[in-house]
């Protein structure tokens, strides 16, 4: 299995959503089949089916969260080159179309957040970045069509 970089923070939100989910979230799902169970006959209890099935998909999502953090690394920022747009840059670019600038940090998928301009290095722009300098230029094919940025600056 392939390794999963994040940042620290990154890697306590994920053992905080583990440990949310193993009690929190299978305390609830315990309550929810008890009072199901209580409502009578499970063999046409559709109440009990839903809940027995919402408790297969809790414990796949944990199962899944482990697998990543078992194969979480910590990136180290002081490692991380900036001569070159990589995992953990902060990339400042310019939308050469409309002549926007945007700052994007590359991460890992499990914390993409377009909201607070973390993008995916597995995204088409994630992709079409990696690897390139300050002054180049990314032509990336998104589902709209092509974008090119100017990369105006990499740092962290």
């Amino acid at each position: 299995m392939a390794y999963t970089y994040l940042t620290a923070e990154g890697l306590e939100n994920l053992k905080q959503e583990v440990y949310e989910l193993r009690t929190k979230g299978r305390a609830d799902m315990s309550r929810q089949i008890a009072e199901a169970r209580d409502k009578g006959d499970l063999s046409e209890n559709a109440e009990y089916d839903a809940a027995k099935e919402a408790q297969g998909h809790l414990e796949a999502k944990i199962a899944k969260l482990e697998a990543i953090l078992a194969n979480a690394r910590v990136m180290d920022t002081n490692s991380i080159d900036t001569s070159k747009v990589s995992v953990m840059c902060q990339v400042k670019l310019k939308n050469l179309k409309d002549k926007k600038t945007v700052t994007y940090q590359l991460v890992s998928e499990k914390e993409a957040d377009l909201k607070t301009g973390k993008i995916s290095v597995s995204s088409p722009i994630g992709k079409g970045l990696l690897g390139k300098h300050v002054g180049e230029v990314a032509e990336i094919t998104v589902p709209a069509g092509k974008l090119q940025f100017q990369v105006l600056e990499i740092g962290i």
